[in-house]
């Protein structure tokens, strides 16, 4: 071979191996901080242990703002950034004003991270971990989260048009899903969060009153537990009136709590209850409320899975220094 085909052989060599580390060091990585922040996750477990002796609710608050954080502009802890004069900003729209939560827990969890690692551990990595300590400390079955996200610098209070409202139906609810890459199946999983936590009576009182013309409540509802919610939630839409979303359990992450709740018809919101609505998506339910143990793996996977939606990793990755401003 001649020494001008072994230069260019060389140089293609260097080329693949060039482009595979970039391919590899933009992936999310398990143990992305051990070297950089080998505290970073202890830390972060510690500020959500901490939240959950003061208020249980907080574990259901996080992995909702998780889930809110994730399917609008990828899992970039821009629903963290707080609104300007000339900007509202995601956690100010309606779909997560006045109802998202646990944003100072963040917030002590970074000051911490920052003054141990500045300018190391993003403000997505500590939502994504808060959120897996969040099921680990109700009772879910904890996993390795693959952390290197990237925080964005872009949050409006206009995309949350593409979150699913309560009102949702099945098919409207798995098309949003499958935007995102979910199968059905892993949608209905990943609902059994709503086993933990906490609702705004505003948020299902179609359901209680004025359903319809000829209706005067949501048919799909069990009557016994309609009476009991409208006990709880009087006509009159307060905003500030709250009910658990699993009456059972409020604060444990069980597959019985909620999907035993469905087959009863005592799902709380119409995106509930719609899961049982037809054969194919009713036997999922079925199979998680009789195999809990399985549905938590399966939630643990499907957690992992949203965990990586549309990251910001590699060079493109900025780290903002406070998880309410842009840097």
């Amino acid at each position: 071979m001649s020494s001008k085909r072994v230069l260019e052989v060389l140089l293609c060599v260097i080329v693949v191996v060039a482009c595979l580390s970039v391919k590899s060091e933009a992936q999310l990585q398990v143990g992305f901080y051990d070297s950089r922040c080998a505290d970073a996750e202890s830390i972060v477990k510690q500020e959500v242990s901490k939240a959950f002796n003061d208020d249980k609710g907080f574990a259901a608050a996080l992995l909702r703002m998780h889930f809110h954080d994730c399917f609008i502009r990828g899992c970039d802890g821009s629903v963290l950034i707080d609104s300007t004069s000339d900007n509202v900003a995601e956690k100010d729209s309606p779909a997560n004003n006045p109802s998202l939560r646990g944003f100072d827990i963040i917030d002590n969890a970074k000051t911490r991270l920052e003054s141990l690692c500045a300018g190391v551990v993003s403000c997505a990595d500590i939502l994504a971990f808060a959120a897996r300590d969040s099921i680990v400390i109700t009772g879910g079955i904890g996993y390795k989260v693959p952390a290197g996200r990237g925080d964005g610098s872009i949050s409006l209070a206009s995309d949350t048009a593409n979150l699913a409202p309560p009102t949702f139906n099945l098919e409207q609810l798995t098309a949003v899903f499958a935007a995102k890459g979910f199968t059905q199946e892993e949608m209905i999983i990943l609902s059994g969060s709503h086993t933990i936590g906490r609702s705004h009576c505003t948020a299902f009182s179609n359901r209680l009153y004025n359903f319809s013309l000829t209706t005067p409540q949501d048919p799909s509802l069990d009557p016994v537990y309609a009476t009991a919610l409208k006990k709880l939630c009087p006509p009159g839409n307060d905003p500030a009136l709250v009910v658990p979303m699993d009456p059972s359990s409020p604060a444990t992450l069980d597959a019985g709590g909620y999907y035993g709740a469905i087959l009863k018809s005592r799902g709380l919101f119409t995106s509930d209850q719609t899961l049982n609505s037809t054969v194919d998506s009713a036997n999922i339910v079925k199979q998680n409320n009789a195999y809990p143990q399985q549905w938590k793996s399966k939630f643990a996977t499907a957690m992992v899975k949203m965990g990586k939606l549309d990251v910001i990793t590699g060079a493109a990755r900025d780290v903002r220094l406070n998880c309410r401003v842009v840097n």
